[in-house]
């Protein structure tokens, strides 16, 4: 469950969280780590989740990564694999700043990995096609610095937990999957 859908799930049900978190983001500031988690603990509390889930974009500061572990150990459970997938910064660039959504179904294209058949217009819904503030080179590359500044100490973090696992991320999709599952079968 990517955190950005939780997010916006507490938003769009006007959920207690997602009012809370709506009043920092309209003044520009971040969500407080600990709103944050309780959005996170909440999703992680849902029958869909008795097993375990899988976590993107959260967390993505070593404080974020203590909470979230302080809240599982009250839970009795725990972060049993975290995966590092390396990419280069210029396939980063490239991949971020190529990327296109359809403003009516949010279909996802690439203008090199993955185009639309008709250019400007999504193959599901023909809907239009938009880039995103966020998918620019230049926000790409402001995003890239602070993951650097702010997550890359996450990796020995995790490391030090003897959790993680490193994967090439520049390898085809379906090597990336492969790994992926080798990796979260191999962690259990």
């Amino acid at each position: 469950m990517a955190s950005g859908d939780i997010f916006r799930e507490n938003l769009k049900k006007g959920t207690e969280l997602g009012l809370l978190a709506k009043s920092f983001m309209e003044k520009g500031q971040l969500v407080p780590d600990d709103v944050t988690i309780a959005m996170i603990k909440e999703r992680l509390g849902r029958p869909d989740c008795a097993r375990g889930a899988i976590l993107d974009g959260f967390p993505r500061t070593v404080e974020q990564a203590r909470s979230l572990d302080a809240m599982l150990a009250a839970e009795g459970r725990r972060v049993d694999n975290v995966l590092y997938i390396k990419v280069s910064n210029e396939e980063l660039l490239r991949r971020l700043s190529g990327r296109w959504t359809c403003r009516q179904c949010q279909a996802v294209y690439h203008e090199q990995s993955n185009p639309s058949k008709e250019a400007g217009r999504c193959d599901t819904c023909g809907g239009e096609l938009f880039q995103r503030p966020d998918d620019t080179v230049e926000t790409a590359r402001n995003r890239l610095e602070v993951y650097f500044r702010e997550t890359v100490p996450l990796i020995e973090y995790y490391r030090g937990r003897d959790v993680l696992a490193e994967l090439d991320g520049e390898q085809g999709i379906e090597s990336v999957r492969s790994d992926i599952l080798r990796a979260l079968r191999e962690g259990q």
